[in-house]
């Protein structure tokens, strides 16, 4: 009598939370990034938006998804750390990530200027303006914005969305491209133009992600990119 050998399901392509819950998630970011493309219009056109206020309902949106993310692998069984990483176990771990974090960071600001003109960097920073911050205390407030942004952004999209739509299609590649599209999508008030760049430089976050199974890397290189640009703008 033979013996039926099943073959382990591909860990890398297994779902990480139920596909309605994805469906949820996906509603939710795109009535984000409407909101955030109709109200970017308005607030450019003020003369002194209150920017502490967009900072703050940024934030709570962030974390409001990024627990929602939570309670979907938590429904499904799925430990927080198949998104995230495996935990640091040495101080030498930690020092590789944040070492691979500020090599992607440089590599990023080296291919962003090289994909972007002196033209198209003028028009990104005149639409992007009203979010900088202008006095100390909004200064405080996007340190926060930052921080939040590269814990918040990375996990759903290096981590949740990528793993999500490397089990739909089966395809690692797709599931990297896939998430860093949408990652642009979610920059599309910077502009079409620099939405791609967005999407190239979140396709390469994927992939260092996917290659280091860790989204810590991306988290280090997204807070210092967004720190750095509102510090040097200031």
């Amino acid at each position: 009598m033979e013996t039926a050998i099943v073959a382990a399901p591909d860990e890398k392509f297994q779902k990480v939370a139920s596909p309605w819950h994805t469906v949820l998630i996906l509603f939710l970011q795109a009535g984000l990034v409407i909101r955030g493309l109709l109200r970017a219009g308005q607030l450019r056109a003020m003369e002194n938006p209150e920017r502490i206020a967009i900072y703050e309902r940024t934030i709570f949106f962030q974390w409001l998804v990024f627990v929602l993310v939570l309670a979907g692998l938590r429904l499904r069984g799925t430990s927080f750390y198949a998104v995230l990483g495996e935990r640091w176990r040495s101080l030498r771990q930690f020092l590789a990530d944040l070492g691979f974090g500020l090599l992607f960071l440089m590599g990023s600001i080296f291919l962003t200027s090289l994909l972007t003109s002196h033209a198209q960097e003028s028009a990104t920073n005149k639409a992007t303006q009203f979010l900088l911050p202008q006095t100390g205390l909004e200064l405080a407030w996007w340190v926060a914005l930052s921080l939040t942004a590269g814990i918040c952004e990375e996990t759903l999209y290096r981590g949740y969305l990528q793993r999500q739509f490397m089990s739909f299609t089966k395809s690692a590649p797709f599931g990297i491209v896939l998430s860093g599209v949408l990652f642009g999508a979610a920059h599309s008030y910077q502009g079409l133009r620099q939405a791609a760049v967005i999407a190239s430089m979140g396709a390469l976050g994927g992939a260092m992600a996917y290659w280091r199974k860790s989204t810590r890397p991306g988290m280090f290189a997204h807070m210092l990119q967004d720190l750095l640009g509102g510090l040097m703008r200031h």
